[in-house]
C-alpha cells in the first residue's frame, strides 16, 4: 500500500511540475551574486547575478469553507535577510481580489472561495524590492496557483431523456441505445470524475453497459401486442460507483416496433349478409373484417374467395382505410331462381416476414352467407327485342306478330301491353293491350318505308309504374306489283351499212319492288311484231338482252325511225311484265360505226336529249317570240294615242307639256311647232316630238312674227283660267309659267321672255349635250338646204 502511495506521489510531481507541500521556500542553487536577471520592462547591465529565489506552482483547495482565509504557500528570496529590507510584491490573475500577500512575509493567502470548474487556475507574478531604495532584488517571476479538484458535481445526462425504438420478438441483447453522461470535475485528480452506469427502473426488459452506457435488451421475444412502450430510468455515478459518489438520473422512452408476426384471424366463422334482388351490378351488398394485431403495413390484409359453388356471383375488394372485405355483385341476382349463396372468404397477411414462416400459416378462413331478399320487380319479356315480318298488301287488322312479358314475383299479377308513341309512324300497328298481339293499323307500302321501329311498353296490373320496355322491328316484305322496265336509253340507232345479227344496242331492266335475290329478267319481241321483224331481242340470260339488226340496207330516205316493242317478263311471283317501245333512229355511219350525220334529234342523242327535251326547248323559243311580238305591237299602240292626243286640242298639247323633263328619249314631251303653227298639224301629219326619218326634208323655222300671237294667246288662257271660279287653285298652265326656276338652264319657255323669238339667240343649247340636241336644231340658226344631209 505504501509503495503505491508513493508512486501515485511521483507521478503527480512528474505531470503537474509542482511541490509536495505548497510551501515555496525552497530555492534553487545559487548562481554568482553579480550577474543582474534581466525584466521584460527594463534592460540591466549584463552582469551575472545568482538567483536567489524561484518558484514554479502553489495548489489551493476549492470550495474551501472556513472563516480564515485559506493558506497558500510563501514566497521567500535568500536577499531577505530577515531585518525587514524586503518586500514582496503580487501581481495579476485575482491579485489583491482573490489572492493576498503579507509584503514583509511574503505568505500568500486565498480570501475568497474558489470553484475549479468555474477557473481551474490563476497565473501571477511576484517581486522582492528593496524597501529603501524601491529597486526590484530580484528579477520579476511567473508562476501559477492551481485550484485543487474536490468531487462537487454530479454526472449529468445532457441529452436526456431518451427516446428509442426496438423491433418487437428481438433476440437478448439487441441494441436498444447508448447514454453519456458528464462529470464536470477532474478526470486527471482522483476519481471524482469517474461514472458508472446503471438501471434503476427497467428491469427485467433491458440492460446497460456500466462502462459505456449502451443500453440493450434482457428478455427475448418482447411482444409489442402484449406491451408497447417502457420506461427505463438509467443512473451515473462518479466515484466509480463507490460510497459517498455523487449521481445523476435519466429517463429512456423505449418502443417495440411491429413486426408482421400475427396472422390476420376472423372474430366468428360465418358472415350472415342479406341483398336485394334489385341490387345493381358492381353495387356492394356486404363487409366482413379480419382482426390483425400488427398496425400499419404489417397489418395489411388482402381478401379472396374460395373458387367453388356461390361465389361465382360475387367479388371481394380491401378497403385501404378500414382493411375490410368489400363484397360487391358480379352478377345480377333473381329472388325467384336462388334465394341464398354460400361460400368462404379467405383473409391473408399482404406482406410475410419470412421469420416468422415457422409460426404457422398466416391466413384465416370464415363463410359467408347471402340471402336474397324478393323485389316487387317489374314484368320481364321473353325476349330482349323482337323482330317481325309483313308483306306490304297486308290487309289492315291482321296480327303480325305477339310480344310476351310476365311477373316474376311470388303472386303474379296481370300484365297490360301499349304501345310507346313517339311519332306516327307507330300508328301504323295497334296491341292487344291483354294479349299483346300487333296488327296492322294501316296499309303499308315497301316503297314508302321498308322498316318499323317501335317500342312496346308493359306494366304490371298490381303497380301500374313498373313497366318494362322492349323494342319491336317490323320488316315490310316485298310483293311484286310493279313490272320491270327497260333501264335507259329508250332510244338507240342503227348505221344506214349495219350488217344483219350485228348488235346495235345492249338493254338491261329495272324493277321498282326490292327484287329477291337471284331475281331474273327475260327479254322477247312482241307478239304483233314477230313476224317479219327489222330487229330481233336476244336474251342474254344475265338480266341484259341484244337489240340486233336482222337485215342490212337501212336507209334514212325510205324510213327514218323504227319502234321495237320489246316484252320483259320478272320471275318474282306473282310474274309481272310489261312492253317497252324503242326507238331507233337510221344514221349515216363511217366504217366503223362512227355516225357520220343523223337529223337535229340523232345530233343531240349523244348528250342526252330527248324527244320530249327537244320538244320542250322548241315550245319555250315558240312563247319568247310571241312574247316580244306583243311588247313591240303595244307599245306602237301607246305611241299613236299620244300622238292623237295632241292633234285635238292645242291646249292640251300645253297640259301635257308640264310633264315633259327626259330629253330626247322622252316621247312625251311638248311640240313647241305646234304653238308657232297650229295649221301644220293638219297640213303635216309628221310626228314633231320625236326625229324625222333620213327621208325627210329639215323643218323650216317659223317666222318670227308669228310668236307675238302665240303670247297673246296663252296670256288670254292664262287670265281666262285665273278668273273661272271652277279651275283647279293651280293647274298646268300656271305651273308651266313658273317651270325651269332653280335649273342651271333656268326656264326653257318663251312665256315671260323680253324679247321675241327672232331676238334670242339658241346656240348655247348646243353645248347643253346630247339631250338637248333637239332643242338645239329646232331653235338653232336657220341652215340652208341641203338634201344630203339627214337632220
Amino acid at each position: 500500500m505504501l509503495t503505491r502511495n508513493c508512486l501515485s506521489l511521483l507521478l503527480w510531481v512528474l505531470f503537474d511540475g509542482g511541490l509536495l507541500t505548497p510551501q515555496p521556500q525552497q530555492t534553487l542553487e545559487a548562481e554568482p551574486r553579480g550577474n543582474v536577471a534581466t525584466t521584460p520592462e527594463r534592460r540591466m547591465p549584463a552582469v551575472r547575478v545568482k538567483r536567489g529565489w524561484v518558484w514554479n506552482q502553489f495548489f489551493v483547495l476549492e470550495e474551501y469553507m472556513g472563516s480564515e482565509p485559506q493558506y497558500v504557500g510563501k514566497l521567500h528570496s535568500d536577499l531577505d535577510k530577515g531585518v525587514g529590507s524586503v518586500t514582496y510584491t503580487l501581481s495579476g490573475d485575482g491579485a489583491g481580489t482573490v489572492f493576498t500577500i503579507d509584503e514583509t512575509t511574503g505568505d500568500i493567502h486565498a480570501i475568497r472561495s474558489l470553484d475549479r470548474e468555474e477557473k481551474p487556475f490563476y497565473t501571477l507574478r511576484a517581486q522582492a524590492v528593496d524597501i529603501d531604495t524601491k529597486k526590484p532584488l530580484e528579477p520579476e517571476s511567473e508562476f501559477i496557483i492551481k485550484v485543487q479538484d474536490i468531487n462537487d458535481n454530479e454526472p449529468k445526462f445532457l441529452d436526456g431523456p431518451y427516446v428509442a425504438s426496438v423491433p418487437e420478438m428481438s433476440p437478448v441483447g439487441a441494441y436498444v441505445l447508448q447514454v453519456k453522461a458528464t462529470d464536470a470535475d477532474d478526470p486527471t485528480y482522483g476519481n471524482s470524475a469517474r461514472v458508472v452506469y446503471s438501471i434503476l427502473q427497467g428491469q427485467p426488459y433491458f440492460s446497460i453497459d456500466p462502462k459505456t452506457g449502451v443500453i440493450r435488451t434482457a428478455l427475448p421475444n418482447m411482444d409489442r401486442e402484449v406491451k408497447e412502450q417502457y420506461q427505463v430510468l438509467i443512473q451515473a455515478k462518479d466515484m466509480g460507483g463507490q460510497l459517498g459518489g455523487l449521481a445523476g438520473t435519466t429517463t429512456v422512452n423505449i418502443t417495440l416496433t411491429d413486426v408482421n408476426d400475427n396472422p390476420p384471424r376472423f372474430p366468428k366463422s360465418i358472415f350472415h349478409l342479406k341483398v336485394p334482388e334489385s341490387s345493381l351490378i358492381g353495387s356492394a351488398i356486404g363487409r366482413i373484417r379480419a382482426v390483425d394485431p400488427d398496425s400499419g403495413r404489417n397489418a395489411e390484409i388482402e381478401y379472396t374467395i374460395v373458387p367453388g359453388d356461390g361465389g361465382n356471383l360475387f367479388d371481394i375488394s380491401t378497403d385501404e382505410n378500414t382493411q375490410e372485405g368489400i363484397i360487391k355483385l358480379k352478377k345480377p341476382l333473381d329472388f325467384e331462381t336462388k334465394k341464398a349463396y354460400t361460400f368462404k372468404v379467405e383473409a391473408s397477411n399482404a406482406h410475410l416476414d419470412h421469420r416468422f414462416h415457422s409460426a404457422g400459416p398466416f391466413k384465416d378462413t370464415a363463410t359467408v352467407k347471402i340471402n336474397v331478399l324478393d323485389v316487387d320487380e317489374p314484368p320481364v319479356f321473353s325476349k330482349h327485342f323482337y323482330t317481325m315480318e309483313v308483306y306490304e298488301d297486308t290487309p289492315v287488322g291482321t296480327i303480325i306478330g305477339a310480344v310476351t312479358a310476365q311477373d316474376l314475383d311470388f303472386g303474379s299479377s296481370a300484365v297490360r301491353y301499349f304501345i310507346d308513341w313517339k311519332s306516327d309512324v307507330d300508328s301504323y300497328f295497334t296491341i292487344d293491350g291483354m294479349e299483346g298481339t300487333i296488327a296492322t293499323n294501316e296499309l303499308l307500302d315497301r316503297e314508302s318505308t321498308a322498316q318499323y321501329n317501335f317500342s312496346i311498353v308493359s306494366s304490371k296490373l298490381s303497380n301500374p309504374l313498373l313497366t318494362s320496355k322492349v323494342n319491336v322491328i317490323i320488316n315490310v316484305l316485298d310483293v311484286n306489283e310493279f313490272p320491270p322496265e327497260i333501264a335507259v336509253p329508250y332510244e338507240s340507232y342503227v348505221c344506214e351499212n349495219a350488217r344483219p345479227g350485228q348488235v346495235i344496242q345492249i338493254v338491261g331492266a329495272a324493277d321498282k319492288d326490292l327484287s329477291p335475290a337471284g331475281q331474273k329478267f327475260s327479254f322477247r319481241l312482241s307478239p304483233e311484231v314477230s313476224t317479219k321483224p327489222n330487229f330481233t331481242v336476244h336474251d342474254f340470260r344475265n338480266n341484259t338482252a341484244g337489240i340486233i339488226a336482222r337485215r342490212s340496207g337501212y336507209s334514212r330516205r325510205q324510213q327514218e325511225l323504227y319502234f321495237l316493242p320489246v316484252v320483259i317478263e320478272d320471275s318474282s311471283y306473282p310474274i309481272q311484265s310489261s312492253t317497252n317501245t324503242m326507238t331507233i333512229r337510221v344514221c349515216r355511219c363511217d366504217s366503223d360505226g362512227t355516225i357520220l350525220s343523223c337529223n337535229v334529234e340523232a345530233i343531240f342523242l349523244p348528250v342526252g336529249l330527248s324527244t320530249g327535251a327537244l320538244i320542250a326547248i322548241l315550245l319555250c323559243i315558240v312563247i319568247l317570240l310571241v312574247i316580244v311580238v306583243l311588247y313591240v305591237a303595244l307599245r306602237r299602240q301607246k305611241k299613236k294615242d299620244t300622238l292623237m292626243t295632241s292633234k285635238e286640242d292645242v291646249r292640251d298639247n300645253v297640259i301635257h307639256y308640264d310633264d315633259e323633263g327626259g330629253g330626247e328619249e322622252d316621247t312625251q314631251a311638248f311640240d313647241i311647232g305646234a304653238l308657232r303653227n297650229p295649221k301644220a298639224i293638219e297640213d303635216n301629219k309628221m310626228r314633231r316630238d320625236i326625229k324625222p326619218e333620213a327621208l325627210c326634208l329639215p323643218r323650216s323655222r317659223p317666222p318670227a312674227e308669228d310668236n307675238t300671237n302665240i303670247r297673246d294667246f296663252i296670256n288670254q288662257r292664262l287670265r281666262e283660267n285665273d278668273g273661272d271660279p271652277s279651275a283647279p287653285p293651280y293647274d298646268s298652265l300656271a305651273t308651266y309659267a313658273y317651270e325651269g326656276n332653280g335649273s342651271v338652264a333656268e326656264s326653257l319657255s318663251s312665256i315671260d321672255s323680253l324679247a321675241t323669238e327672232a331676238d334670242q339667240d339658241y346656240d348655247y343649247l348646243s353645248d347643253w349635250g346630247p339631250r338637248f340636241k333637239v332643242l338645239a336644231e329646232m331653235f338653232g340658226e336657220e341652215e340652208s338646204y341641203n338634201p344630203d344631209k339627214i337632220t
